[in-house]
């Protein structure tokens, strides 16, 4: 072959070897087809039909361990294939067709012995009237099931509604013992507000008493002093006759304003009245005879209030202030006039 030169087109080189490899692949062929017939060949095997009669069903023995599956063969080793000279081509073997193996033959089931049968028959009875049974069993119990859920639903129901008339009950009791209670506050405050009334009307009672005791002994004092100054009017009328009546009048000392103010302090704190909201400003007046030491001899009412409970815890508290203050120098008026104004209490 001539070598190929610049320009021209290629070419494919022939093989030397082309024999050699033909004969590689006609023994490759035939050892494959040598292995397809071994083992098709080995697996072409015949089950074996075995057969056994059971006399006693409720024996249950355990079914024969199965044979031992025998050991593969080994496969053949490859020849190795020598080099051999290009032999001519031959045509290719064509491959036996494979065998088909028959299909196994059924074995005939073995007949069970009459005993057996009715043995198995009755079994098999037993067992269906076992399972109707168990139903009925199951279907029962089912049903006292339920029936025992309603008798619970029905206790609870009646737990519940017990619970909740007690509640009610208690909570009657306690709203009527709350009621009881609080007629029993009323009731007593209802007496103690009777006693106040009975108290209060005692006291304007007496004070009333008291008023009219001293109304009627002022009406008396009055009296007196006036048959008093008659005859005084008369002695000196009888006495004067040669006077001149040039001689000047006699005049009364006038009284230190702040004695007769803290007189009046002392008392009004010693007050004790709350006769509640009254229209205008009542004022009561006393008259107050004291020792030189400032103990309170006597009081005289010399103007009422108009209310005889405040007037009597006037003079009440001119009762506690004694003894009264006295003046800067230590000395007392024997008699002072003091009036309170209700306005003015502390």
């Amino acid at each position: 072959m001539k070598p190929a030169t610049a320009g021209s087109p290629y070419r494919v080189p022939k093989e030397n070897d082309r024999w050699r490899s033909l004969g590689l692949a006609a023994a490759m062929h035939a050892g494959l087809l040598a292995f397809l017939w071994v083992g098709v060949h080995w697996q072409n095997t015949q089950p074996v039909a075995v057969e056994a009669e059971v006399w006693d069903m409720k024996t249950q023995s355990a079914a024969p361990p199965p044979p031992a599956p025998k050991p593969e063969p080994e496969p053949e080793p490859k020849p190795v294939l020598k080099p051999a000279p290009e032999p001519k081509p031959e045509p290719r073997p064509v491959p036996p067709p494979p065998k088909v193996a028959p299909p196994p033959v059924a074995t005939p089931p073995a007949k069970e012995p009459d005993i057996a049968l009715e043995r198995r028959k009755a079994r098999e009875k037993a067992e269906k009237e076992k399972a109707v049974e168990d139903k009925k069993l199951a279907r029962l119990k089912l049903e006292e099931e339920e029936k025992q859920k309603e008798k619970e639903k029905e206790k609870d129901k009646a737990q519940k509604l017990a619970d909740k008339k007690a509640k009610e009950l208690e909570q009657k009791k306690l709203d009527e013992k709350k009621l009881a209670e609080e007629k029993a506050r009323e009731e007593k405050a209802r007496e103690e507000q009777a006693r106040e009334d009975k108290k209060l009307a005692d006291k304007l009672a007496k004070a009333e008493a008291k008023a009219k005791a001293e109304a009627k002994a002022q009406a008396e004092q009055k009296k007196l002093d006036k048959e008093r100054e008659a005859e005084m009017r008369r002695i000196t009328g009888a006495t004067g006759a040669g006077t001149s009546g040039t001689a000047p009048k006699a005049t009364a000392p006038r009284l230190d304003t702040g004695y007769v103010a803290a007189i009046t302090k002392k008392i009004k704190d010693n007050i004790a009245y709350s006769g509640g909201d009254i229209a205008g400003n009542p004022r009561a007046e006393f008259k107050i005879e004291q020792l030189p030491t400032g103990e309170i001899i006597s009081v005289r009412k010399i103007k009422s209030s108009g209310i005889p409970a405040y007037d009597l815890a006037v003079e009440n508290a001119i009762a506690k202030s004694s003894p009264l203050p006295k003046k800067k120098d230590g000395t007392v008026e024997r008699d002072v006039v003091a009036g309170f104004n209700m306005k003015d209490l502390p």
